[in-house]
């Protein structure tokens, strides 16, 4: 066999040994394949902490981190509000809860002091009208006993006036000497002006009757007022509780107060990087306007959309490898939760197949990857990085 014939036979023989090597190595590579899903339709993700205004003001001081792609730490001060109008409404509204307290004050003084008058006169009402009540019965006794009186008076004055004029009558027949026609004279008078005297009395004792009997409706309108001293008591500790309720609400007004001058302060709520910062000294900021937005970096992990075609054996739990290619290297992973629902469904014009029009598309349903811990220890992933995963399924 000549050398050129051999030449000639050579590239046959490279061709042979090619198609047995892909003949060989195609199953296996067929069979190792099939223990993996890959996609290159992955990015890391992380949270972005938006940084809002709480309450309207010009902004006075903004912190030299808070710049684009500066690294703070939580709690760093960012922004600071002009305070005085908020320090202001605080004072404001602690000079009405010092105002409300006093009244609250002077109205639990007020409580006891109409318990114990509003009884008390109650008492004295009850005691006055038993008084006046027994004043009427004792200026009864005292009619009945005048009236006797007056029927006494009468009989005796009778009797001596009926003496009188059997001794007028002797006296006029010489029988009687005229001294003992003048005692008995005398004692006719004496009589009758008793009996005037005790009418006097009468008449008198039926005024007192009146008089007392008077005072006793006065004592009865009396008790009747003073009855009211449990709707007195109830009406001032109904202000009582008004005023107690004023000052809860003075109170709550000034911890309003204390909070809006808080958030004159805007602080960070985590680690992280600053982004998209459109804040400058000397702005006019709104409620709910947004600041900047903090990116904590130590918190990322891997959104991967498979095809539904490649989550028949995927499970939570599985390893992953993640390349990443801004840094061209390999990161360790596992699945850490399936997806609810295709992406499409949380788009903002999810796809209606109803129309009569359907087309079947195979759906990517995004899988949550975790980080192990320590892949990512010098903190160089950040979120919108594109990646391409590899999940070993079995």
């Amino acid at each position: 066999m000549t050398i050129e014939s051999l030449t000639r036979q050579r590239p046959r023989f490279f061709g042979a040994a090619f198609a047995l090597l892909l003949v060989g190595t195609a199953p296996a590579w067929w069979l190792h394949s099939r223990h993996f899903e890959t996609t290159d339709d992955a990015q890391v993700d992380g949270h972005l902490h938006a940084i809002n205004a709480r309450v309207t003001g010009t902004v006075a001081r903004v912190s030299p981190n808070a710049e684009n792609n500066h690294y703070v730490d939580a709690g760093t001060l960012l922004v600071e509000l002009d305070p005085t109008d908020a320090q202001a409404a605080v004072d404001q509204a602690r000079a009405a809860l010092r105002t409300r307290q006093a009244a609250a004050d002077a109205a639990t003084v007020q409580v006891p002091i109409v318990k114990a008058s509003a009884f008390n006169q109650l008492d004295l009402a009850r005691a006055g009208q038993a008084e006046t009540e027994d004043a009427v019965a004792i200026a009864e006794a005292n009619l009945v006993a005048a009236t006797h009186r007056v029927d006494r008076d009468q009989f005796e004055a009778a009797r001596a006036e009926r003496d009188r004029l059997r001794y007028a009558a002797l006296l006029e027949a010489r029988e009687i000497s005229r001294s003992e026609y003048d005692t008995r004279e005398t004692e006719a008078k004496s009589t009758a002006e008793t009996l005037e005297s005790d009418r006097a009395n009468v008449i008198a004792a039926q005024k007192a009757v009146g008089q007392a009997r008077n005072r006793v409706a006065q004592r009865q309108a009396e008790v009747a007022t003073a009855r009211t001293a449990p709707e007195q008591l109830s009406d001032v500790q109904a202000r009582l509780a008004s005023a107690l309720a004023q000052v809860e609400q003075a109170r709550a007004d000034l911890r309003i107060a204390e909070l809006n001058l808080a958030y004159t302060k805007i602080y960070a709520p985590v680690s992280g990087i600053v982004g998209r910062k459109t804040v400058e000294v000397g702005h006019r900021i709104q409620p709910g306007q947004s600041l900047m937005i903090v990116v904590p970096v130590d918190d990322v992990w891997i959104t991967a959309n498979f095809k539904e075609t490649q989550l028949r054996q995927m499970r939570p739990g599985q390893p992953v490898t993640i390349h990443v290619d801004t840094f061209d290297r390999d990161y360790d992973g596992v699945v850490d939760e399936l997806p609810g629902a295709a992406g499409t469904l949380f788009s903002l014009l999810p796809p209606e197949n109803a129309s009569g029009n359907f087309v079947k598309v195979v759906q990517r349903l995004p899988v949550r990857i975790r980080l192990t811990a320590g892949a990512d220890a010098d903190r160089r992933l950040r979120p919108g990085m594109s990646v391409e995963t590899r999940v070993r399924v079995n």
